[in-house]
């Protein structure tokens, strides 16, 4: 099958958009609400002949037959219509809206989408569409949906170390867009030859997640559909609840996350002289080690709460969860000693869409109860000191990440070899016992030990251009953290 065309004409119709105003993040909504109705109405033919749950007056058919004014009225209730029913139908049309106000340029869409077999197209191509158009989405900073999207080449790299096998869960309790789940799903799919009851199990009882944000959400189930996870007619394999709120219901094989940026949890409400505020959110919840309205830091809590207890975690999170006192100290020793806490990976700034990110991935194993500490030591590879990336002019790359890959040693994690020794002290692979590290002020795990070229070697500093970057980088960080108090302190 020739798919060529129909992603030419994906591409082309989103820039025909864009100059009526209507950005990525607006043009993948409506896709996704017409790319599943057609699903929909393909699935209900032969040979088929599933019932999804769509009646016929709100079904891709209804739509097809309508031009002007009389369309964007029924487009209008079908996406309304859609959005009471029940499941992953509810979920998908939840709150939505038309925002392609130009009813001849609606008509067109719905013939270009027509014009394809959806069902029959190669998941690698539908999903290739969607992703594209996903990260297109991120890098387009007046969305703010780079909040939601993780490099998918730092997912490819985490997904290769934890190496997830057949038959086992996998949930993530901010899933975004859900690129965790795809790259577990190409690993499993790619590295073993699965039967017919794996791949049933791969399909229906994998993978669930949690996303709160309603857009994101349905960008989520539509990007799993497409690459062939779930099913239309199903529940929701994604929550639309505050994973945070409560012990998770169920525990989980692995957890794969990158929890949304931002250091404080809270809720905004309308106050008696109909203003709004914000209050600070605290999770009292008798599981955490400690109450605290640090959402990062919550987050670690409750993605340790979510493993079995041989269930193993992947988890980004920023620099303060690595050296916090107080609420952070107590969580940092609690989980030294009951996970095994053996690897953690420094990431560079300039590869998130959240400016100045400062971010580092866990690598813990779950443990049961014991009186001994369960981490025996702890391995630091260090790929931020000396490495500079950009996200348009040297983004970082799947291959930027082989020598980590090749040092955790996926396959024998327990057959490491430092590169870092005093003969090496360029060395970016190291590791301290735990002792060492719970000694340490705060037991802080913001250990570093390479020298920053730049301070000392003039002839190495990066491009101007790329200087610049980062020092724009900074400064929005800076920004972002100054709004942060400001918002405080109004509060």
């Amino acid at each position: 099958m020739n798919t060529a065309p129909i992603i030419s004409r994906v591409w082309s119709f989103c820039t025909m958009l864009r100059d009526d105003g209507v950005g990525y993040g607006d043009y993948l909504e409506q896709l996704t609400y017409l790319i599943f109705l057609k699903m929909a109405d393909e699935y209900a033919r032969p040979p088929y002949r599933r019932d999804v749950g769509i009646p016929d007056e709100l079904n891709w058919q209804s739509l097809k037959k309508l031009k002007g004014a009389e369309l964007e009225a029924h487009y209008i209730e079908v996406l309304r219509g859609l959005g009471t029913r029940p499941g992953m139908l509810g979920q998908v049309f939840a709150k939505a809206q038309n925002k392609i106000q130009d009813p001849a340029k609606l008509a067109r869409l719905i013939e270009m989408i027509d014009g394809a077999d959806w069902v029959m197209m190669g998941a690698d191509v539908k999903g290739d569409i969607y992703e594209g158009l996903l990260e297109k989405n991120a890098e387009d900073t007046k969305s703010g949906a780079g909040q939601y999207f993780t490099p998918r080449a730092l997912i490819r790299a985490m997904v290769e170390c934890v190496r997830p096998e057949p038959g086992k869960t996998i949930a993530d309790p901010a899933c975004g867009t859900g690129g965790f789940f795809l790259a577990a799903y190409d690993f499993l799919t790619r590295e073993y030859q699965l039967d017919r009851a794996q791949k049933e199990f791969l399909k229906h009882e994998t993978f669930f997640g949690n996303e709160i944000v309603a857009n994101t959400r349905r960008l989520c189930l539509m990007n799993m559909l497409l690459h062939g996870i779930g099913e239309m007619e199903g529940e929701s394999p994604i929550s639309p609840a505050d994973a945070l709120i409560a012990p998770p219901p169920r525990t989980f094989d692995y957890v794969l996350a990158n929890p949304p940026f931002g250091r404080k949890s809270s809720m905004t409400f309308t106050n008696e002289e109909g203003e709004q505020e914000s209050e600070e959110l605290t999770y009292n919840r008798q599981d955490f080690w400690a109450a605290t309205s640090n959402k990062q830091l919550n987050f670690v809590q409750h993605i340790r709460a979510m493993l079995k207890t041989t269930g193993r975690a992947a988890v980004v999170v920023p620099d303060n969860v690595l050296f916090e006192g107080g609420a952070g100290e107590v969580v940092r020793r609690k989980l030294l000693a009951s996970t095994d806490l053996h690897t953690i990976l420094r990431l560079p700034t300039g590869i998130f869409y959240a400016q100045g990110v400062k971010a580092n991935v866990l690598f813990f194993d779950n443990r049961p109860a014991s009186p001994e500490a369960q981490t025996k030591e702890v391995w630091f590879y260090d790929y931020r000191t000396n490495v500079h990336h950009t996200l348009k002019k040297k983004p970082m790359t799947y291959e930027h990440l082989g020598e980590f890959i090749r040092c955790y040693n996926p396959l024998n994690p327990h057959e490491r070899e430092e590169t870092w020794s005093a003969e090496n002290p360029e060395g970016r692979w190291r590791r301290f016992t735990y002792e060492e590290l719970v000694a340490r002020d705060k037991a802080s795990l913001d250990v570093f030990w390479l020298k920053d070229k730049s301070l000392t070697d003039l002839e190495n500093l990066p491009e101007p251009d790329d200087l610049a970057e980062e020092i724009i980088d900074s400064l929005e960080a800076g920004l972002g953290n100054f709004r942060e108090v400001l918002a405080e302190l109004q509060g």
